[in-house]
């Protein structure tokens, strides 16, 4: 069942990736320069509260520096398509399903 969940939630987030992959090229495309939407401003433009209260709870119990020198530039700062696309990637590996062993006894 768990392994169910997680590549279901991959899938998900690989789909939404993808979603903001055209989103990012049409409007590339439309004002004929190049549109990289990054994690913070869509997650700004989406819940801006959650955001400004998630980096004084990141500074209060890891210090300042994960902020300024982790969170921000590794995950703020990075597209939100390849964000997306790497965290379903990773959650449909671990929701694979084991491949059964041939020649052997499983105990």
């Amino acid at each position: 069942m768990i392994r169910f969940v997680l590549r279901f939630v991959g899938l998900l987030s690989l789909a939404l990736g993808f979603i903001f992959l055209v989103y990012d090229g049409t409007k590339s495309i439309a004002d004929q320069t190049i549109y990289i939407s990054s994690v913070g401003s869509t997650w700004s433009n989406i819940h801006q509260n959650s955001l400004t209260a998630l980096q004084p709870e990141v500074e209060r119990r890891a210090g300042a520096w994960v902020w300024q020198g982790l969170v921000q530039p590794y995950f703020l700062d990075q597209p939100v398509s390849l964000v997306l696309a790497i965290i379903g990637a990773v959650l449909i590996l671990l929701g694979r399903k084991k491949k059964p062993l041939i020649g052997y006894a499983r105990d």
